[in-house]
C-alpha cells in the first residue's frame, strides 16, 4: 500500500508498505548489480549507512550465478543476507547497453552473454520468471530502453511493443505469485514509461499503462544521452499523467541536483551508480561540492572527508589517509569512499523527507544546490 503523507507542490513525502518492510520516500536505492555494492560493501554495512532499498540486476544474476541457483538458496534476500526491500530491474536496460550483442523481436530479445558469449533469450515471461526466482520485493516490467536520440518512428514502434510486453509481464506475474513454490507471492510489479524525448509519445504511453493498475510506475529511458533540461521537461510533461496514488520511480538518475529536481517534479524512487562509481575513483560528495582525493592538496589534510559527517569513513579516518590508500590501490580506500558517498546520498534523502514534512522543501533545495555548486 502506498500512502502520501505530505505534499509541497508536486513533491511528495510518502511511504510504500511491502512484504519486506515500509519504504519511506523519496528514497535513493543503492545499486548492487550482482547482489553486492561494488567496492567491498557488505549487507551489514548497508544497515549502518541508512540504506532502505538495495537494487540488483536481473540480467547479471541470470547470467551468474543463475536465478535458479539463487532460488534453491532461498531467494536473493537470504542469498545476500539482507532483510529489507530489494528491487530488481528487468534486464530491459541491457537491451539498450548491450546493443551490439542483441536482436529485438516481438517475442523478446536474443542476447549473447557479455561473459562467455552463450546465447540467451529474454522476453516478458522469462524476465518475470527470473525475478520471481530471485524473489525480490519489487520486480520491474520488461521493456526496451530506446536511445534518447532515436528517430520518432523507431521510438513509437518500440513504445508500442513495450506496452504489449507490459501486459504479458502482468499476466505472468499474477500466475507466478499464485504458485505454491513461489518464495515471495507478494512480489510487486512496476511498469515503465518510455518514449525518448517525445512528450506526446510519453504521455500517450503513460495513460495507456496507467490503466493496468500496477503497484508503481517508472519513467525509464532518461539520463541516456539527453540534456538535463530535456530530462526535466519530460518529467514535467509525463509525471502528471501517471497515477497519483502509486509511487513514481525515475530510473538511473542521478546526481544530487538531478534528484532534487526530480523530487520537485513528483518522483519517489531514484537509483544511480554515480555514488559508488565516483567513490571508487576518489570523487566524493560533500555539502560544499565534490572533492577529488587524488588532488595533491589533500596529501597532508588530516580532516575527515566532511566535518560532521557520521559515515564510517569520516568518523575515523582523514582525507590524507584515504588518499594514501587510493594511491596505493588498497581496496580499503575504495570501500571507505563508497561508504561515504552512499551515506551522503541516503542522508540527503532523509533531509529531503524531513524538509517535505516541515513544508520547507523549496528552501532546502535552494540551499543544498548553492552549497554543492563547487568542485575541488
Amino acid at each position: 500500500m502506498y500512502r502520501i503523507i505530505k505534499q509541497e507542490g508536486r513533491a511528495k513525502r510518502a511511504e510504500l508498505e511491502t512484504v519486506h518492510g515500509t519504504i519511506q520516500t523519496p528514497v535513493f536505492m543503492n545499486v548492487g548489480t550482482a547482489a553486492a555494492i561494488k567496492g567491498a560493501v557488505a549487507s551489514s554495512d548497508l544497515e549502518q549507512i541508512k540504506t532502505q532499498v538495495e537494487l540488483s540486476n536481473t540480467y547479471h544474476l541470470h547470467v551468474r550465478p543463475g536465478d535458479r541457483i539463487v532460488k534453491q538458496l532461498g531467494g536473493l534476500h537470504k542469498f545476500m543476507s539482507w532483510d529489507k526491500p530489494i528491487l530488481t530491474d528487468s534486464g530491459g536496460f541491457q537491451v539498450f547497453s548491450l546493443a551490439g550483442l542483441r536482436k529485438i523481436k516481438e517475442e523478446g530479445v536474443y542476447f549473447n552473454s557479455h561473459i562467455d558469449g552463450r546465447k540467451i533469450f529474454m522476453g516478458p515471461e522469462e524476465s518475470m520468471q527470473i525475478q520471481s526466482n530471485l524473489a525480490s520485493t519489487i520486480a520491474m516490467a520488461f521493456d526496451e530502453c530506446a536511445p534518447s536520440k532515436a528517430d520518432r518512428s523507431y521510438v513509437q514502434a518500440s513504445v508500442d511493443r513495450t506496452a504489449r510486453w507490459l501486459e504479458r509481464c502482468k499476466k505472468e506475474m499474477d500466475r507466478l505469485n499464485g504458485l505454491e513454490d513461489t518464495i515471495n507471492p507478494r512480489q510487486l510489479l512496476f511498469g515503465i514509461n518510455q518514449g525518448a524525448v517525445y512528450p506526446d509519445i510519453r504521455i500517450e504511453h503513460a495513460e495507456r499503462i496507467s490503466q493496468l493498475e500496477l503497484d508503481g510506475y517508472a519513467v525509464g529511458g532518461l539520463a541516456v544521452g539527453e540534456t538535463h533540461e530535456e530530462m526535466y521537461y519530460i518529467l514535467d510533461e509525463v509525471v502528471p499523467h501517471l497515477p497519483k496514488d502509486k509511487p513514481t520511480y525515475l530510473m538511473g538518475v542521478g546526481t544530487p541536483a538531478n534528484i532534487l529536481e526530480g523530487v520537485e517534479r513528483g518522483v519517489d524512487f531514484f537509483d544511480c551508480v554515480y555514488p559508488t562509481r565516483n567513490g571508487r575513483h576518489g570523487h566524493l560528495y560533500t555539502n560544499h561540492g565534490k572533492i577529488n582525493l587524488f588532488n595533491a592538496r589533500y596529501e597532508l589534510d588530516d580532516s575527515p572527508i566532511e566535518e560532521g559527517c557520521g559515515c564510517p569513513a569520516c568518523r575515523r579516518y582523514s582525507r590524507a589517509y584515504i588518499r594514501h590508500l587510493l594511491k596505493a590501490k588498497e581496496m580499503l580506500g575504495m570501500r571507505l569512499c563508497v561508504l561515504h558517498n552512499l551515506y551522503f546520498y541516503n542522508t540527503m534523502m532523509e533531509e529531503i523527507r524531513n524538509a517535505l514534512e516541515e513544508g520547507r522543501f523549496s528552501e532546502y533545495k535552494r540551499q543544498k544546490m548553492e552549497g554543492m555548486a563547487s568542485d575541488t
